[in-house]
């Protein structure tokens, strides 16, 4: 059956505009605390501690780990990409959004608490590397109703704000979950039996710390926030039939609703080029303006703090100029503060008679890049949430994790590029700061795809029936 522009006095609300009960405070703290705790599988096990033990000398060696790290992450990811929308669609159907979040949670808890058996031996290279892989695909199950819950636990009025919110419980999360695993175990402040490093018992360890810190603050959103309503109507799909609903309301949306669809796509863009500004942070720190560990620790703690500060002022302003207003106020701020880092590079310079070096331009810029990711992110994952129709949620912010997944290569790959033509152009030891032009190209992209969208409220909601 072919979709049409529903008449706007019929057509159906979004799933925003169709709440029946205004979320309390203590509802908008439990779903935030679910991103504060998600920060352990985060930060300390997919990016600072436990993937770095999974790549170590003690695997077989960096190169020999590290590719079958990244082998298996790249089939997660496909697995991600193909089941994702499906699984945000029936957990809208069946009412059973909560549910799906809790299942999820829980499998990803699981999942890296095994990881403790990951002994640092090279045989223990598969089961390390695939544990991380199948908990990653759970986490990102579990994001899509975490994300779709948005609409649950906000209004019209402050829907920026609480994405804001939560995306900075989430950095701020991150914060205290990797300053606890410094002191109890990577660098332990006193004697206890998790300090032991035998058979790397300190950082088995932390994968039942992150485990259990993950579980325990997803239990608040699990028991204060209502399981989604939904009225069913006729038989359940099966699940390859989902995937036929799937294609008619992709396409549905494409002729009734194009700029949902443009947003998917210029989102995905500068979505990776966020990421990359933290994947790749701490490397050109350390590369480039000589940053030593203690440092670039150091600079990832203010970092988030800043990046924490910037997605709640983000989400204020959000609600008062738009999602589209801030993502593309944050988008310039990047590309300004990254251009500088590019041009200043690690030169000594003075400014108004004082001495400038290459770690302040660092320091400085460094941390306004850090100031406006926050914001596009949060006013990102708003943007959908005001277009998703009622009960549509979680196929919705399925699509965006696949679309996200799909062009996750461009900032790496431009990244290792522009390195790879400058080295043979500039002096020893120059030519990582060019990587910095490769995630530009990639910000400056999403910039250009999503100046022509139009805000939330002057896209159509597209609809279709199930059959």
């Amino acid at each position: 059956m072919n979709a049409a522009v529903v008449p706007e006095a019929s057509r159906p609300s979004s799933e925003l505009a169709s709440g029946t009960a205004v979320p309390t405070k203590g509802q908008i703290l439990a779903w935030a605390t679910w991103d504060w705790g998600s920060a352990a599988f985060n930060a300390v096990m997919t990016t600072f501690v436990f993937t770095v033990y999974l790549t170590s000398n003690a695997f077989g060696g960096q190169d020999t780990a590290s590719a079958a790290l990244g082998t298996a992450l790249a089939v997660g990811g496909l697995a991600i990409a193909l089941l994702a929308p499906v699984t945000g669609q029936r957990s809208d159907a069946g009412g059973r959004r909560k549910l799906w979040l809790g299942v999820n949670t829980a499998a990803t808890a699981l999942l890296t608490a095994l990881c403790f058996f990951v002994f640092p031996q090279p045989g223990f290279l598969l089961l390390g590397v695939c544990l991380i892989a199948l908990a990653n695909v759970f986490f990102e199950f579990a994001g899509v109703n975490y994300n779709a819950m948005l609409a649950q636990v906000s209004t019209p009025k402050n829907i920026g704000k609480v994405s804001g919110f939560g995306w900075g419980m989430g950095y701020l999360g991150g914060i205290v979950a990797l300053l606890l695993v410094l002191q109890l175990f990577v660098q332990p402040s006193f004697e206890w039996f998790g300090a032991s490093t035998q058979d790397s018992l300190n950082i088995r360890l932390v994968a039942i710390f992150s485990a259990l810190w993950f579980f325990i603050f997803a239990l608040p959103v699990m028991l204060a926030v209502p399981e989604l309503s939904v009225k069913k109507e006729g038989p359940s799909l099966g699940f390859i039939a989902s995937y036929g609903l799937l294609i008619r309301r992709v396409r549905a949306m494409y002729r009734t609703s194009p700029h949902t669809i443009y947003f998917l796509l210029s989102s995905a863009i500068f979505r990776d080029g966020l990421a990359a500004v933290f994947t790749f942070g701490g490397v050109i720190a350390a590369g480039t303006f000589g940053f030593q560990l203690k440092q670039v620790i150091f600079f990832a703690i203010f970092g988030n703090i800043v990046a924490a500060v910037g997605a709640m002022i983000g989400g204020f302003m959000d609600d008062k100029v738009g999602p589209k207003t801030v993502i593309v106020g944050s988008l310039i701020g990047l590309l300004t503060a990254g251009t500088a880092i590019l041009v200043l590079g690690n030169g000594h310079y003075v400014f108004f008679g004082s001495d400038w070096p290459g770690s302040n331009t660092f320091w400085v810029f460094g941390l306004l890049l850090c100031l406006f990711v926050g914001p596009a992110q949060s006013s990102s994952r708003a943007y959908l949430a005001r277009l998703a129709p009622a009960g549509e949620s979680g196929e919705l912010f399925g699509l965006y994790a696949t679309t996200g997944r799909a062009v996750s290569f461009l900032a790496p790959l431009l990244f290792t590029l522009c390195i790879t033509i400058a080295a043979p152009l500039v002096a020893e030891g120059q030519a990582q700061r060019w990587g910095i032009l490769g995630i530009m190209v990639v910000l400056l992209a999403g910039l250009l795809v999503i100046l022509p969208v139009k805000p939330p409220a002057a896209v159509e909601i597209a609809v279709v029936p199930e059959r």
